[in-house]
């Protein structure tokens, strides 16, 4: 069972992001196989909204993290072992038969290309069943009260069968002949095509789990604690944005009781960091890897969607004030059906009037607190509509981002508060600036 997500929330917390080194995803990308990057992006893709699921991946990287383990397999030999098992053409297939004197004189001379890559490719493949055999015999009683023993067990079904018997006694490095290969050949490219595929696979997910592992090990991330979601809970402590050098982490703490978190604070003051911190915490945490937070306990959500950087609709027309209505009115729609969600949403209606910014906010807000089993941070600039919606709603806690000034200058701590801020320093840095005296003077 996969989260709710969809691509507005990817691209505000930024996943996958525009240039790969910017995205969360290239933090954990340091799998040494292509396969790997291609499943490691297919479980930041559907990330998962069963606790059990969250708990097995999550055991699992952690006793990679507790082992130690370095990837035993040479790259190349995995995408040697790709390229061979792409081609599934019968007129490829090497047969004895052709072991002539003229293919070995092409073989001499370098014209036996063809032969020579599927040479390449069995050989590969044969070296990945032997250091997998050597792998899993090795891990195997370490990993025996984890989740990944089943993944072992599954390994050895495949490796184990009569026909791999001669295969996994060959040596290190793989040199056979011709003969010998066109009957490796048939076996691997054609009669147990699959079986060689779920080795292969195996063998990606094994590169995923050490790559994982290495990040949580480099970065210090936390591994985060799944609770059922009938319990509606979201406690981190030191949370903070993966990609700043010098981040500066705050604790945040959602109950039933308080599963609404209104936070207001001036411009510049960290709302939409904070906002995209929490929100890549919580996707990672349903991923089932670890998060840029000293701890995490968490309720298993349905869903994650965020409205953080909602940019107009040009091509339908849309102002952005109705990109707005239309993105609250998506997120109304998931609530009707879902169970359980964690929405976001930054500075609802900032594209309208300032009174009916107020109106929607308090509405919209007070809407949001009559659904207890969800939980939902929302962000403004307008005080006011957190004056009203303490005197209406007990289930809302309230947070600022301070602001202070040295001199003329505003100092931004980037540290949660408990209250409602009036600050406003809009002005300040315009005059700052010089904006006015451009203007006036024509002097910058």
């Amino acid at each position: 069972m996969s989260l709710i997500i969809d691509k507005q929330t990817l691209d505000d917390l930024n996943i996958f992001g525009k240039r790969d080194n910017d995205a969360v995803y290239a933090i954990f990308n340091r799998t040494h196989t292509r396969g790997g990057a291609g499943i490691l992006e297919q479980l930041f893709r559907y990330p998962l909204a069963n606790l059990d699921a969250i708990k097995s991946r999550s055991s699992t990287i952690r006793f990679f993290l507790a082992q130690q383990i370095k990837f035993p397999f040479r790259g190349e030999l995995l995408d040697a072992a790709a390229n061979y098992l792409s081609d599934t053409d019968e007129r490829s297939r090497m047969s004895a038969q052709d072991n002539t004197l003229s293919r070995k004189f092409n073989q001499v001379i370098g014209a036996d290309t063809g032969n020579q890559q599927l040479m390449k490719g069995i050989a590969s493949i044969i070296e990945i069943f032997i250091l997998l055999k050597q792998f899993v015999d090795t891990v195997n009683e370490a990993a025996l009260e984890t989740p990944y023993a089943a993944e072992i067990s599954a390994v050895k079904q495949v490796l184990l069968q009569q026909p791999f018997e001669q295969l996994l006694q060959e040596k290190v490095p793989v040199k056979i002949d011709y003969e010998k290969a066109a009957d490796y050949d048939r076996l691997l490219r054609f009669v147990h095509i699959e079986d060689v595929k779920k080795i292969l696979e195996a063998v990606y997910m094994l590169d995923v789990y050490i790559s994982v592992a290495s990040v949580a090990a480099a970065r210090g991330f936390a591994f985060a604690e799944p609770v059922g979601s009938e319990e509606h809970v979201m406690e981190i402590e030191g949370l903070y944005h993966p990609k700043l050098s010098e981040p500066i982490a705050n604790d945040i703490e959602m109950k039933p009781n308080s599963n609404i978190v209104f936070l207001t604070g001036a411009n510049m003051a960290g709302k939409s960091t904070f906002m995209k911190s929490l929100g890549i915490a919580v996707f990672l945490a349903h991923v089932g890897f670890p998060v840029p937070a000293s701890r995490m306990r968490f309720s298993v959500c349905d869903g994650l969607l965020t409205t953080i950087n909602l940019p107009d609709n040009l091509n339908m027309g849309y102002s952005h004030f109705y990109t707005e209505v239309l993105r609250v009115k998506k997120m109304a729609a998931e609530l009707e059906h879902a169970k359980n969600l964690f929405i976001i949403f930054d500075e609802l209606f900032r594209g309208t009037n300032v009174k009916d910014a107020y109106d929607a906010t308090v509405a919209i807000t007070s809407a949001f607190a009559s659904r207890p089993n969800c939980m939902f941070v929302v962000s403004t600039h307008i005080m006011e509509a957190g004056e009203k919606l303490m005197e209406e709603c007990s289930n809302i806690q309230f947070v600022y981002l301070p602001t202070l000034m040295n001199g003329d200058r505003p100092v931004y701590p980037r540290k949660l508060q408990q209250g409602i801020t009036s600050d406003r320093h809009g002005m300040v840095i315009i005059h700052n600036e010089g904006i006015l005296d451009i203007l006036r003077n024509g002097q910058y």
